[in-house]
């Protein structure tokens, strides 16, 4: 087998799905930086490179570890439904449209989580952390293939907007993968962040033009909505995983079922069954499974429903759950579709800070609407809301809906030793449990974890599914006995990029730090 080596370092890591991006972070630990200063670098650089992934405009949601506090936190960046959002407003249509002026209707919580990470921890002003990600919206930066591949995909909804086409479509073309990328508006908008704050964006003028910008055209956010946002620090959820303590971001963050998920898989010896067997592929896809089936029952924001999160990551419920996975055998059930354009990055500084955190604007390129002069392509997340009211997931304005992204990390003794995470909606329970599982049960180093073949059950967004995409890597003999266990195998590329980016680092027992950046993206570990 070829051997797959992480970056290594003595004194620090990052990782993310974009290597300018990876660059920008550890240029900022160089200037006397910490981790939190970096991540916030690396989350606004992420914003102007992988613009089809992620932008000022979504949400985000990040894990943090500070030695002097000795804890993890969590803080909740995501965004709250505006007062005209309720079920009544989508009554012509019938249903939440998924692009276009009338998806967009929560706020975005990117810049406020900026803010508050930064604001809390961060050690550099603001301006230079977020110099990197306004230079390369100014100055440019060669496009990825990745983003020209889904600007090539997703063209005629791009070209539905004028302010959207014009920068995504210059001169109405799909730009080359490798051409210079320029985003004019966006630099603006970073540099009245960077001099003004969070103010600048919420009750400046970057929040009004957006919510003028959309009630001019129906759309349901107004000035009052954005300006009221606040993200909110949170107490992380826990549990525990063969002396690992296991750390997610709670409800309205579907981060449960990944501990729920390790809950189910402890009560099974991995050390005796072999990795990339039909037997380790079987037990993890049937372990996700039955946690999805009580996800998709109870998430939504927790200010407006009670989730049984007592039970659900109970170790005697795990057990049940456990006892019911049969060993030759699929379980039947339909994934729902979800949102997959979302970037997942780590920092661990010399210091021992450490930020796990993701973002996102949910479908690729959000709603695909800029807004006015913004250079701000906002999300569409709030289109996975019902308009049914008696589902727990129904629109209710100042509500957060059922939210995919889920950072990870572990402790051991106290202290982070893995950082964890993924691109990918339903995928991302999915390929955090086998990253986890591949480094803590199989002894694999974080790059050889993110790099090995992977799986999909379910679909990241578009029709609801219950096929099983396997990478064409995973031996065929594989692949055929999951399908004769009933499971709906489509065989898929070797890399492909549906199974998402993810990234790790790990922190040894002499304080060593290894990272892998997964090659399906356009990412770098960069450590020293």
């Amino acid at each position: 087998m070829e051997e797959l080596r992480p970056a290594i370092g003595t004194e620090a890591m990052v990782v993310s799905p974009h290597a300018l991006a990876s660059a920008a972070g550890a240029r900022i630990l160089e200037r006397g930086g910490n981790a939190f200063d970096a991540a916030v670098a690396v989350s606004a650089c992420l914003a102007v490179v992988y613009p089809h992934m992620t932008g000022l405009g979504g949400d985000s949601f990040w894990l943090t570890y500070s030695p002097a506090e000795g804890s993890v936190r969590g803080y909740n960046g995501s965004g709250r439904a505006g007062s005209l959002a309720m079920p009544e407003a989508f009554a012509n249509c019938g249903t939440i449209p998924t692009r276009g002026v009338r998806s967009a209707i929560t706020v975005p919580g990117m810049v406020d989580a900026w803010s508050a990470v930064h604001g809390e921890y961060g050690r550099l002003p603001q301006a230079d952390v977020l110099s990197p990600a306004i230079a390369y919206a100014e100055g440019g930066f060669p496009l990825s293939a990745d983003q020209a591949a889904h600007s090539s995909r997703h063209r005629q909804m791009l070209m539905a907007t004028p302010g959207t086409s014009a920068i995504y479509l210059p001169d109405g073309r799909v730009p080359a993968a490798g051409t210079r990328f320029l985003q004019k508006q966006l630099a603006r908008t970073l540099r009245t962040i960077a001099a003004g704050g969070r103010d600048a964006f919420y009750q400046g003028e970057i929040g009004a033009e957006i919510a003028d910008y959309l009630r001019q055209r129906e759309g349901l956010l107004t000035r009052e909505d954005i300006a009221a946002h606040r993200g909110d620090w949170v107490e992380p959820l826990t549990s525990g995983y063969r002396g690992y303590d296991i750390y997610q971001m709670p409800p309205n963050s579907q981060g449960f079922v990944g501990l729920m998920a390790m809950n189910v898989l402890e009560k099974f010896d991995l050390g005796a069954i072999e990795h990339g067997s039909t037997a380790y592929y079987h037990l993890l896809i049937e372990a996700v499974k039955r946690c999805f089936r009580d996800r998709d029952e109870v998430l939504t924001d927790p200010d407006f429903a009670d989730i049984p999160l007592g039970r659900l990551l109970d170790k005697s419920y795990a057990a049940e759950l456990a006892s019911a996975i049969g060993r030759n055998s699929a379980a039947p059930a339909e994934a729902k579709p979800m949102g997959s354009d979302t970037a997942y990055a780590a920092v661990v500084d010399k210091e021992g800070n450490a930020v796990s955190f993701i973002q996102s604007l949910y479908f690729e390129f959000g709603s695909g609407v800029v807004a006015g002069d913004t250079g701000i392509l906002l999300q569409n997340r709030g289109s996975f809301f019902s308009l049914d009211r008696a589902h727990v997931n129904c629109v209710m304005p100042g509500k957060r809906t059922f939210h995919t992204l889920m950072p990870a990390m572990a402790l051991r003794g106290g202290r982070p030793c893995l950082l964890y995470g993924t691109q990918g909606g339903e995928g991302q329970p999915q390929t955090q449990t086998a990253v986890f599982t591949r480094m803590v049960d199989y002894g694999m180093n974080p790059q050889r974890a993110v790099s090995e073949p992977r799986w999909l059950w379910g679909r990241t967004w578009g029709e609801p599914t219950s096929e099983l995409k396997l990478e064409s890597r995973i031996d065929p003999a594989v692949a055929a006995a999951l399908a004769a266990a009933g499971h709906e195998v489509r065989v898929v590329g070797a890399y492909d990029g549906r199974m998402g980016h993810a990234h790790a680092i790990k922190v040894d027992e002499a304080g060593f730090l290894e990272g892998g950046a997964d090659p399906r993206s356009d990412g770098a570990a960069i450590g020293w």
